[in-house]
């Protein structure tokens, strides 16, 4: 079992930042790929970004791209998600995900084995 708790959303301003941050504990975090989704109201659960079990690899979904960068620190078991230049759009519920297979990294929210609980990103025009 991993156990994952997201921290550091809130309110910010269109063309702000936030920093989200997302404590892993029980297993080796770095025996997982790790990935952001998120969920806005009446919309299914979308794709962010993954970070392979090294952080020498990552992939975004194209709306975020050149804004957020999502890092891990395997010291500190955890993993984070800047995001800079918000938007309104991005106002959701974000959640982080451990992914046990060794292999590519998925955009796929069912190749994900543990998820937090989340935490809310608002965003003001």
């Amino acid at each position: 079992q991993v156990q994952l708790v997201e921290s550091g959303g809130g309110l910010a301003q269109a063309g702000g930042s936030l920093r989200l941050s997302c404590a892993a504990s029980g297993r080796t975090f770095s025996n997982y790929a790790m990935g952001w989704f998120r969920q806005a109201p009446g919309k299914e659960r979308e794709f962010v970004a993954a970070i392979s079990r090294s952080g020498d690899r990552t992939v975004y979904t194209d709306s975020v791209k050149g804004r957020f960068t999502i890092s891990r620190d395997n010291a500190k078991d955890t993993l984070y998600l800047q995001m800079n230049s918000l938007k309104p759009e991005d106002t959701a519920v974000y959640y982080c995900a451990a992914d046990s297979y060794r292999g590519p990294l998925s955009s796929r929210g069912s190749r994900y084995n543990y998820w937090g609980q989340g935490t809310q990103v608002t965003v003001s025009s």
